[in-house]
């Protein structure tokens, strides 16, 4: 439909969704995935360098659409008092402006009681009368007591003047609103960035911030770099108490990297961009490999006690497998069975919705498909070189 429609003469086709406009509109006040906000003191000049960075940034890869916010302007019809021509026939200033007042708006008078209520009497002008041109002709009293008409003391024209006017930290702000597709908001926004570098020059006491989901996106990737660490730490201090073996905790925590594999792949095949979305698909892939890993270690480590023999580890370990084959793919495909209409969806909150799921059902395959073969030959790998640290409380030697 945007592509039926942006054919069209003179006319910028914009879709929305109400909810999503009203979260983008929580973020930063303003409606735009990236939101460049320019601050200064005078307004015809920050509305002028956001109209130059628009055009800047309007063709850059990935940019669907963008905008200076509330960039139009509104007809006014302005009246300018001659203080000269005033002062000369004796009339205030604050006179002139009160009957103008009076005259389209009304003003009280008096009050009328009726018991215990009152109301205020307002004068002005009749319906037909309160017109805008036909202010000229109204007369305002002199210090000699004749009538002078407003057209003798003012000025009437028809100008323009802004259609909204913010302020952020005691400045006025002008807002550029964008919108992005099919690529990451991290590489659009280093690109932006070093186009309004290299060609826009801020006068001295003006800045450009850069805000919208890109500001949560970094406030939150800044998070995950310590949480998804802390959280591999947590699970592998767990894994350790219920096992008492630093090496079968390393064995499950190895499952980590080889769901990564299938997430990563994932998302380059369905060509989705790592997102924060994405990232939390990721610890929720962490969780599941885990889990298949702790079924598939116990096992291992309930049919090797005693044993020493390698060949009868071996068997051990071979049968283990074959009995947890299908609890392994039964957890598993419950997972991407119940992702894969998320991972299919294309409806509102899509863009949500989708690199979860498609991370999540990438790294279980390979996360499945590695844990029943690569899993079975570290654990003989490790039971090879030393025996005991699998089945009971000692720890790995570390050389």
């Amino acid at each position: 439909m945007e592509a039926a429609i942006g054919v069209l003469p003179g006319l910028e086709p914009s879709f929305s969704q109400p909810i999503r406009d009203n979260v983008l509109e929580s973020i930063s006040q303003i409606d735009g995935q990236i939101v460049i906000k320019i601050q200064g003191d005078d307004f015809d000049t920050i509305k002028q360098i956001a109209r130059d960075i628009r055009s800047r940034i309007a063709n850059v890869e990935g940019v669907t659409r963008s905008f200076v916010d509330r960039d139009g302007r509104l007809p006014q019809y302005r009246i300018d008092i001659d203080r000269v021509t005033a002062a000369r026939y004796g009339v205030n200033v604050a006179d002139l402006q009160e009957t103008i007042e009076a005259a389209l708006a009304g003003k009280a008078a008096t009050e009328l009681w009726e018991g215990e209520r009152h109301f205020s009497v307002v004068v002005r002008l009749k319906p037909g009368q309160r017109d805008l041109s036909g202010l000229e002709g109204l007369l305002v009293a002199g210090n000699t007591g004749a009538p002078v008409p407003l057209a003798q003391l003012a000025s009437f024209r028809v100008t323009e003047g802004a259609m909204n006017i913010s302020r952020e930290n005691g400045q006025r702000v002008a807002a550029i609103g964008v919108f992005i597709r099919d690529r990451d908001m991290g590489s659009v926004v280093n690109d932006m960035q070093k186009l309004v570098d290299a060609n826009i020059k801020l006068p001295l006491g003006y800045s450009i911030a850069w805000s919208g989901e890109f500001e949560n996106q970094q406030r939150a990737m800044a998070r995950l770099s310590w949480v998804v660490p802390l959280s591999i730490l947590l699970i592998f201090l767990l894994l350790f108490n219920a096992f008492g073996s630093i090496a079968s905790a390393s064995l499950i925590i190895a499952n980590i990297p080889l769901a990564m594999i299938g997430g990563i792949v994932a998302l380059w095949l369905t060509d989705i961009a790592l997102s924060v979305s994405a990232a939390i698909g990721f610890i929720a892939l962490f969780g599941q490999a885990v889990l298949n890993g702790v079924v598939m270690v116990s096992d291992f480590n309930a049919r090797a006690v005693g044993l020493t023999d390698l060949a009868a580890i071996r068997a051990a370990v071979h049968e283990g497998a074959l009995s947890r084959l299908r609890t392994v793919m039964m957890t598993a495909l419950l997972a991407m069975l119940g992702l894969l209409p998320m991972a299919l969806s294309h409806g509102i909150g899509a863009e949500t919705q989708r690199p979860l799921a498609v991370v999540v059902i990438g790294g279980l395959v390979s996360a499945t498909l590695l844990t029943l073969i690569v899993l079975p030959a570290l654990y003989l790998m490790i039971a090879r070189r030393w025996p005991a640290s699998l089945a009971s409380g000692d720890a790995l030697p570390m050389h």
